[in-house]
């Protein structure tokens, strides 16, 4: 029998500056056709005026230059991806901290990161902060990576009954961020040794919180009535309905698409993720150490920009 073949890769992104004065987010995503390796960095910069966006910048630059620039290595099967993504992290981590060095007056700057390496039918994926990766399958909407906010420590509460479900959805501290990349030691760091398997007609998304003005039966309804469109219709999609919303709050929204091979056919019910491939990867990811390799910096991850 022969091997089944490698997924082709249909990639595009958006960006917008929503309501705010300028953009902190930076995103890209390299996954040409026919490669062997798809990549994925995004990052949120926080800060405020002319310190998030610098932070956001770069992390995505120091990210995306090393995963790219071993990206022959993490080509190979036997290459160690989960190590790769913490070593970039670690090295964007490092500049921040050296460019507040430099730059006292750009204390406090900060940015989340989510960034995906795939490589076949897997996907290999670091995260900090509160920058959502989606799959999308069969109908069904799951995050795959954690959310290092306030608002998840407020669910987590909510559901062992010791918080009101009102009270934690308005309570201001709930985009606080728990993690960030800002120069000091990292509180929570989300990267799993074991890949997360993929199927052909996959949809991720990569994300910043941005997204989230959309509650998540939003986004599942938007990809629901976009699941046979390529990934460039996708995202228009997506946009298009933070747009409608007109939120006078609307952060900067930028996003990745990637759909897995071709999109599939027929309307079968939904089937729900195997949550052991969520489990499982979330223990592990626990158990590592944290990137935290710089001196740590005055200051504590607050609010995204």
């Amino acid at each position: 029998m022969q091997p089944p073949s490698e997924p082709r890769l249909d990639a595009a992104m958006a960006v917008d500056v929503g309501r705010r004065a300028h953009q902190e987010d930076a995103v890209i995503c390299d996954c040409p056709l026919g490669a062997e390796l798809g990549l994925v960095v995004l990052a949120d910069g926080m800060g405020g005026y002319r310190c998030g966006d610098v932070a956001g910048r770069i992390v995505l630059t120091e990210v995306f230059s090393e995963l790219k620039l071993r990206s022959a290595e993490l080509a190979s099967s036997a290459a160690d991806v989960p190590a790769a993504l913490r070593r970039a992290a670690e090295g964007a981590n490092a500049c921040l901290h050296a460019y507040v060095d430099e730059s006292p007056g750009a204390a406090g700057m900060g940015a989340t990161l989510v960034a995906g390496v795939l490589r076949g039918r897997t996907l290999h994926w670091i995260s900090v902060g509160d920058s959502p990766l989606y799959l999308f399958r069969d109908g069904a909407l799951l995050r795959l990576n954690e959310d290092h906010s306030f608002g998840s420590v407020m669910r987590a509460m909510v559901e062992e009954g010791r918080m009101d479900a009102e009270a934690a959805a308005r309570h201001p501290e709930r985009t606080s961020l728990i993690s960030v990349l800002s120069g000091g030691p990292v509180a929570h760091v989300d990267c799993p040794r074991v890949p997360f398997r993929l199927e052909d007609g996959d949809v991720l998304v990569f994300a910043s919180d941005g997204l989230l003005h959309l509650d998540e039966a939003e986004i599942r309804r938007v990809l629901r009535a976009h699941a046979a469109a390529p990934a460039a219709g996708i995202a228009d999609a997506l946009m298009r309905a933070v747009a409608a919303l007109d939120d006078p709050e609307q952060d900067n929204v930028s996003l990745a698409v990637v759909r897995i091979g071709p999109a599939r056919t027929g309307g079968g019910p939904a089937r729900r993720v195997a949550p052991e491939s969520r489990a499982g990867s979330r223990a592990e990811s626990r158990a590592e150490a944290p990137v935290g390799a710089v001196p740590a910096l005055t200051g504590q991850a607050g609010p995204t920009g």
